[in-house]
């Protein structure tokens, strides 16, 4: 099996390194993103003696006669950040895949992992696919769940996908060069399915008037290595990476965002049902009962 690869981050480190092993499958070329180029994922290629392809544009006419020139059987995508285009697509044997670390076809587009946990999943799901051109939208070839726990957070959940992905990326090629695809068709799972667009700067910025459980959530899912949950007291920001809920607490009206009590660890905060306890953060000050932690400067 002839794989072109196209990649970026430690998910196609590590995937790369599953490849490697097996001497079934001979990676032809490798591409990383043009714009921030991966130093391992290149080091890796000259190490194995792999060529590196660059383009700003992979759909253009002369990166399509480069690529023909190695008669890939199989294009595979890792977190690359280009669009394929139909004569990309089609180009290799078998078609081109992609790694997604969302459950197809809910769950497309950008930084799924987040997005799940501000919805309280209880599990995310790693999917291969056939790339079409549309996003996340082509037939499924594997797809595995993990299940999401109360003390899981952003970063539990990415060193999950970071091994995850790179397992069911090499169970799909290894059905492909085995003849034992059994394609499914997304929308016979579901006819509308959902789409996450890219979380900005600004969205880390906390809503004291949503509801504990929500509040819990997105600190948990923006947690390092995110931006961490964001707010501001007396015009300082502080900036929050864990968050624990009260058992036991009441829901009663007061004023959201206000801080009631110290903890050992941290801190009360009035939320918008409940009160909910902030244990880790970075604040250049001194957090008193009464202070308001508010959504601007």
């Amino acid at each position: 099996m002839r794989i072109g690869y196209f990649g970026d981050g430690i998910w196609a480190h590590k995937a790369f390194e599953k490849f490697i092993r097996d001497d079934t499958i001979e990676l032809v070329f490798v591409t990383v993103r043009y714009d921030k180029r991966d130093k391992v994922l290149l080091e890796l290629s000259e190490k194995h003696r792999i060529p590196v392809e660059l383009s700003d544009n992979i759909n253009s006419p002369e990166f399509i006669d480069r690529m023909k020139t190695y008669e890939a059987d199989l294009f595979v995508s890792m977190s690359f950040n280009q669009i394929f285009k139909r004569e990309m697509i089609d180009l290799p044997k078998y078609g081109t895949i992609n790694c997604h670390a969302g459950k197809l076809p809910f769950y497309r587009g950008r930084n799924i992992l987040n997005w799940a946990l501000i919805n309280d999943e209880k599990e995310f799901g790693i999917t291969v696919h056939y790339m079409d051109e549309g996003i996340d939208t082509g037939d499924i070839i594997v797809q595995r769940t993990y299940p999401i726990g109360e003390e899981d957070d952003y970063g539990t959940l990415l060193a999950r996908a970071y091994d995850g992905c790179a397992e069911v990326l090499y169970q799909a090629v290894e059905r492909i060069r085995n003849h034992e695809v059994k394609r499914i068709r997304q929308a016979d799972i579901d006819p509308v399915g959902t789409y996450f667009g890219i979380r900005c700067p600004g969205d880390e910025v906390v809503d004291w008037k949503q509801s504990s459980r929500e509040i819990f959530n997105f600190i948990r899912a923006l947690c390092r290595p995110g931006p961490q949950a964001v707010s501001w007291i007396r015009g300082k920001k502080i900036q929050m990476n864990r968050a624990r809920m009260v058992e036991g607490a009441h829901v009663y009206k007061s004023t959201a965002g206000q801080v009631i009590g110290r903890t050992k660890e941290g801190f009360l905060i009035k939320t918008g049902d409940t009160m909910l306890e902030v244990t880790e953060y970075s604040y250049e000050g001194k957090i008193r009962t009464g202070d308001r932690l508010g959504n601007h400067e």
